[in-house]
């Protein structure tokens, strides 16, 4: 579903047309130069420009053929429907008929049989459009034609001109393309006709009686029929009915003034029909109590036509006009049908004037579900679409609704350059490039899709950019060298002051400033030269708008105050936050922790977010950077910021779009599309609990992404594309703007034409499918529900939860958990709700480990008290594992999707193995067992899945006691047969410290990969034993290789002695031409065999591209302490960690390097912060991936080991480092785990560290540059105090 405002239609008698066209009901308009074409209330099929010509005349459907005719002064264009039954329905131009019409008149349209259509000017035309258009009858006339309209079987034609009385009623002689005439009478009239209706016959009918209505301006309808086909004329007055007798006034005194009037005909086919839709739609019960009913089925029993008058007080009254053109008319046949007080249509209120005419086209579709439609055009600028039931329409008992209105048509006549919400974004402004602007306001309740148009605007200033105030009810328009303020609850809207400004440089903005209250506001503008000028405007109370009257109504605007920025850099731009929530109230200080209120980008590609504070006291503005980022793209081509602060960016190729989180300053998410897929514009919203949506606009389509949980372990996305609106199929014209409503919908202008769609979405779609909702949250949600659930708080039994839970050591909360989700899906069936917590207390998720199990270990030494003859199991066992995987494989368990179920039996088995275990292993070396247990498990699910473990896995090992015991698990995983691409899968080589050992199990790799094939190839082998220092071992094992044709050779020459420089010479010639032959890794051998270890590991690393391989031969080689290893990793593995980010690299080189005081550092900074790389950092390095929140668990054991005197870290860095993960958690949805860190935390205390803190260059007083800023005060009088537990819940609002 969706709202349509296609356009403002024209003020035209044509300018409307509908026909029901092979079971299509039809709807075409003319809106400035466009074709609007409708299929209902809220289908756009198609919209046809013109940009040749400035405005079209009238429009006109042929109901046999679907084509349309559309006309502009001196030109008519045909088009004719294409693909219907595909489903694909679609108008293309088929011709063009050039008119030259005399004196510039307007064309007037009718379409005749066989496809004939009548071209209405200063002369007739007629054409025949089968094909090629050809004129086949042509009659000047003496007065241009107002109206010309063929009778339905094209024998007659009425026509009159501009101001005329006389109807020329043309009666068709012959037919034929070369021989057509017609013959013409005159239709006298006492004053000038204003309107035209021929009756439309009952399908089918062979034989038509022709009958002609007429309206002119004595208020009088006029019925003309055949009565005397034999008499000289062919039609005959055969009836009048008196609009202003109709409806009589209702006060007693003298006779008014004739008062407005207008009618409107339903045909009797078109009467019948919605009768009988009438009695279908009523019930039993309904049809015998039902006098409304009963009253028009008696009327229908005579088919009569209906004639409806009405005026502009709400009164109707209706006659039936019976046996229309019976030579003598009786009384009874024109009769009084319903008198009715309370119509409730929307008329014009004829204050301007040619606004006050109305037209109304009225239908009743074959359909079974079509009700009575009456559509209503004002020449205001307004279309109306109405239904209702026949019975209540006509009903004389008073009712409150008669007719619903399902839709209204309106809007610009020209392109759409810019829409401005409010606020709350419950009223908008749409502008187009002449500065003719509408405002709009949303409906409520059921109704918030429905926008109303409640002021008009025509500004003869340029306007440069624009805000509404107080829910629309007030607009501010900054012009180039002025501002003004505009009152729009009247339309036209009302300009009530303005102020004069002086600023050399480009404006670049208009922003609202943190406010006292709705009536006390402060705008800011700020110019290219970073100087600007705040305006005060004060606006009447809600109070006072009752009465207008007084000065207690009266709004004023005046300049506050001047400021300068005082920024030094170029900056590019700088635009207000979206307005995606509610507005920043003033407060009595200026700090990092305001909202921000406006976001800048430089050139260079530095995104500054900011906040102000005005002093009404002194009369100034004082502004503050809450936050700076540095993205790396040059030249933006476009940004967008928050209120959440949240910031999209574009790069100048305008097709790579990334998001940025301004409080961490790391990137959100990337995306590159198309070379076609320019992005246009960014437009951000807000669920009510401030999850963040991003449309993101194309010329002809709108991409909504949503934000979503991190997933560090998956890696997953942490926003995804939702939906995809696209508007080619029914526009070619781009889109010129889009904003978000209050309520979660998103308007569209394209053109001229406002398009609203709906935040309802469903499961089905593709998008949608991908996000593997749970079962029961599928069917029909709405894009708040659904970003809600995709970012609120997991369930305790949740995959990802159970996987940190882990990283952070609490493997025995991770097994009463699944001990508890055991005990409840014992007795589980689906459809039941499954409590979040699997009914544990929350003290079980934040209070310390230790105290949960002694809590345990008392509770288990009160069982003599408390006996129980439960048997439930105080640990996860294998056979209990088993058995909760059978239920999870059964029941869909309600809070996770279907892939999530099959993770969390993963989890479930991965505990249950390690587990037995665990009395032999640290924590770290159960948290790689864990995770390596879950890749192979995972491996096995997914063969294609060959990536190994990650480098955070390789660090639990590698700072774990227990590897002796873990490599014996890992090489029983792969039967004792580990070959090295399983070596380099589980990182062995990698976080193994023993050297003895290492250099063991290395060999023990060399022997594998020489049985790994029945020849026993040694050249599989060479690279290991020649790391080893055994070329013995290799000799032997050529001279059993007899089938290989390199054995003599080879035997050869690994019989020399390789200290000799000829030996080496030649070892080294082998391997550039093996290399040559991209044989690498038997190349690296030869390297290693002259002894040239380095161009061994340079070929590991950049042909064989094996990190692993390379450091696993320098370790073997020369150990740990070698100059080719830390060459390695100083310029190969810490450059790679700092391009891409990976902090968990980097904190086990440097660990390995013996810089302790950098290995614990990175944990806290970014890795290119701490060294200087070639070249600029990856995007990737600047992800939010790169932050992973279990480093703090890792920071937590290293922290204080890193020597005497070489502390790194601060504890402000400490706390900065705690914010960020604790909001890591939290955007995981493990917001039990945020609060257990907060609350758990302990500070170590270090020297030195304060002063630092305060005046390092991490965090100098280039950011926090007001004086007015607590945090700078604090920093500044005194020393950083360790936090207590209360002030970080309260960072996070626990």
């Amino acid at each position: 579903m969706r709202v349509v405002l296609p356009g403002k239609p024209q003020a035209k008698l044509e300018a409307v047309s509908t026909a029901q066209w092979e079971g299509q009901r039809v709807v075409a308009y003319i809106t400035g130069n466009a074709l609007a074409i409708l299929g209902g209330p809220h289908e756009l099929i198609q919209t046809i420009y013109h940009d040749e010509c400035l405005s079209l005349d009238a429009v006109a459907i042929d109901e046999t053929c679907g084509k349309i005719a559309v006309a502009s002064l001196d030109e008519v264009y045909i088009y004719q429907p294409q693909g219907k039954h595909e489903r694909r329905l679609k108008w293309s131009l088929q011709c063009t008929i050039v008119c030259q019409a005399e004196g510039r008149r307007s064309l007037t349209l009718s379409w005749g049989s066989a496809e004939e259509l009548l071209v209405g000017s200063s002369s007739l035309l007629l054409y025949q459009v089968s094909y090629r258009p050809t004129k086949i009858w042509h009659q000047r006339l003496s007065r241009s034609a107002k109206i010309a309209r063929f009778s339905y079987d094209a024998s007659f034609i009425a026509s009159t001109g501009s101001y005329d009385r006389l109807i020329k009623l043309w009666r068709r002689q012959s037919y034929g393309a070369e021989d057509t005439k017609f013959d013409f009478t005159y239709l006298s009239h006492p004053a000038v006709v204003t309107a035209i209706h021929w009756r439309k016959p009952h399908k089918g009918q062979h034989t038509i009686d022709n009958v002609l209505y007429s309206i002119c301006v004595d208020g009088k309808v006029r019925v003309w029929a055949a009565m005397d086909p034999h008499g000289p004329h062919a039609f005959q007055l055969w009836s009048a009915i008196d609009m202003q007798e109709s409806i009589q006034p209702r006060h007693l005194g003298p006779t008014p003034q004739p008062e407005f009037r207008c009618a409107f005909i339903v045909d009797c086919h078109d009467f019948i029909r919605a009768t009988e839709r009438a009695v279908q739609n009523a019930s039993d019960h309904d049809q015998g109590e039902n006098h409304a009913l009963e009253h028009l089925l008696e009327v229908a029993k005579s088919n009569p036509e209906i004639c409806v008058i009405l005026d502009r007080s709400g009164h109707m009254s209706a006659w039936g006009l019976e046996s229309i053109g019976c030579k003598v008319r009786q009384p009874s046949n024109v009769f009084n049908v319903a008198h009715i007080h309370n119509i409730g249509l929307p008329f014009p209120p004829g204050a301007i004037s040619g606004e006050d005419v109305v037209q109304f086209l009225n239908f009743c579709d074959e359909n079974q579900d079509s009700e009575f439609t009456l559509l209503m055009h004002n020449f205001d600028g307004r279309l109306y679409w109405f239904e209702g039931s026949l019975d209540e329409l006509f009903d004389p008992s008073p009712r409150e609704q008669r007719l619903r209105a399902k839709a209204l048509w309106t809007g610009h006549d020209g392109s759409i350059k810019k829409i401005v919400r409010s606020v709350s974004g419950k009223a908008v402004m749409s502008r187009t490039n002449d500065n003719e602007g509408l405002i709009w306001k949303q409906g409520r309740g059921s109704y918030e899709m429905a926008l109303t148009r409640v002021s008009s605007l025509d500004c003869s200033e340029h306007i440069h950019r624009s805000w509404l105030l107080q829910d629309g009810n007030w607009l501010v328009n900054l012009h180039h060298q002025s501002i003004s303020l505009w009152d729009v609850q009247c339309s036209p809207a009302k300009n009530v002051g303005s102020c004069s400004f002086d600023l050399k440089a480009k404006l670049l903005c208009l922003i609202p400033l943190p406010r006292k209250s709705r009536e006390h506001i402060h705008l800011a503008t700020i110019s290219a030269s970073m100087t600007g000028i705040v305006w005060e405007i004060i606006l009447p109370s809600l109070s006072s708008r009752s009465s207008r009257l007084g000065d207690s109504y009266r709004a004023t605007i005046e300049e506050f105050c001047t400021f300068d920025l005082g920024l030094c850099d170029d900056l590019a731009f700088m635009m207000p936050v979206d307005p995606a929530g509610s507005a920043a109230l003033i407060s009595s200080t200026l700090d990092t922790f305001a909202k921000d209120v406006a976001v800048s980008y430089s050139h260079e590609g530095l995104l500054r977010s900011w906040t102000a504070y005005v002093d009404t006291n002194s009369l100034s503005v004082e502004w503050l950077v809450t936050s700076t980022v540095e993205t790396g793209i040059d030249e933006p081509h476009l940004a967008s910021g928050s209120s959440t602060r949240k910031t999209a960016v574009v790069d100048k190729s305008k097709t790579n779009l990334t998001i940025w989180d301004m409080r961490s300053g790391q990137l959100e998410h990337e995306d590159h599309y198309g070379d076609l897929d320019i992005i246009q514009d960014l437009d951000w919203s807000s669920t009510p609990d401030d999850q963040s949506i991003l449309a993101v606009g194309f010329p002809h389509k709108v991409s909504i992404l949503a934000q979503m949980r991190y997933d560090y372990l998956n890696v997953g996305p942490a926003w995804s594309s939702i939906r995809e609106i696209y508007l080619g199929q029914s526009t070619p014209h781009p889109i010129g703007d889009s904003t978000w409503l209050g309520s979660g919908h998103l308007l569209v202008g394209t053109g001229n034409q406002l398009l609203v769609y709906d935040k309802e979405v469903t499961s089905t779609d593709s998008m949608i499918v991908d996000l593997s909702l749970p079962i029961h949250k599928r069917g029909p949600l709405n894009l708040f529900n659904l970003i809600t659930y995709l970012n609120g708080p997991l369930p305790v039994f949740h995959p990802q939860f159970l996987a940190q839970c882990i990283l952070s050591g609490k493997l025995f909360l991770v097994q009463k958990v699944i001990l508890s989700l055991h005990k409840t899906l014992k007795f589980f069936t689906d459809g039941d709700d499954l409590d979040s917590l699997v009914s544990m207390s929350l003290d079980d998720f934040y209070l310390p480990q230790n105290n949960l199990l002694s809590a345990a270990r008392k509770e288990m030494n009160a069982s003599f008290v408390t006996f129980s003859d439960t048997d439930d199991p105080e640990t996860v066992s294998e056979e209990l594992a088993a058995s909760l995987n059978e239920n999870l494989a059964r029941l869909s368990v309600p809070h996770i999707s279907s892939r999530e179920q099959i993770q969390l039996a993963d989890i479930i088995e991965c505990v249950a193995t390690a587990e037995k275990h665990r009395r032999s292993m640290d924590d770290n070396a159960m948290r790689y067992l864990l995770f390596f247990r879950q890749h192979m498990i995972r491996k096995s699910q997914v063969p294609r899945e060959q990536a190994g473990i990650t480098f955070r896995e390789i660090a639990w090992a590698y700072h774990s006691n227990s590897q002796d015991i873990l490599l014996d698990l890992v090489s029983r995983q792969f039967h004792n047969r580990m070959l090295w691409e399983h070596a380099r899968e589980c990182g062995v080589f990698m976080w193994m410290t023993d050297l003895t050992t290492l250099r063991s199990h290395f060999e023990t790799i060399a022997r594998n990969e020489y049985t790994k094939t029945d020849e026993k190839n040694p050249i599989d082998c060479s690279l290991f034993y020649l790391a080893l220092k055994k070329k013995a071992v290799l000799v032997g094992l050529w001279r059993m290789a007899s089938w290989n044709r390199e054995q003599a050779s080879t035997k050869r020459l690994l019989s020399n002695n390789f200290s000799d420089q000829r030996w080496k010479t030649a070892a080294l010639k082998n391997a550039y031409a093996l290399l040559g032959k991209r044989r690498f890794e038997y190349a690296a051998s030869f390297f290693l065999l002259a002894g040239n270890l380095q161009d061994a590991v340079n070929v590991c690393i950049h042909q064989v591209r094996d990190l692993q391989l390379a450091v696993a031969v320098a370790r073997v080689y020369e150990g740990d302490d070698g100059p080719v290893l830390r060459a390695l990793l100083e310029d190969k593995v810490l450059t790679q960690a700092a391009l891409e980010g990976n902090r968990w690299l980097a904190t086990w080189a440097w660990w390995m390097l013996g810089r302790r005081d950098l290995a614990v550092r990175t944990l806290i900074d970014p890795v290119y912060t701490l060294l200087e790389t070639p070249e600029s950092p990856k995007m990737q390095a600047r992800s939010y991936l790169a932050s992973d929140p279990a480093l703090v668990v890792l920071y937590r054991q290293l922290r204080g080991k890193e020597g005497k005197g070489k502390t790194s870290v601060s504890e402000k860095m400490e706390w900065d480092f705690l914010n960020q993960t604790a909001r890591s958690y939290q955007r995981m949805g493990c917001d039990l785990l945020a609060l257990d860190l907060v609350r758990n935390w302990e500070f170590l205390p270090k020297e030195g560290g304060v002063e630092k803190a305060i005046n390092g260059s991490e965090h100098g007083g280039g950011v926090l540059r007001s004086p007015r800023s607590l945090v700078q005060l604090k920093l500044a009088q005194k020393e950083f105090v360790e936090p207590d537990a209360g002030s970080l819940l309260d960072s996070f609002g626990f």
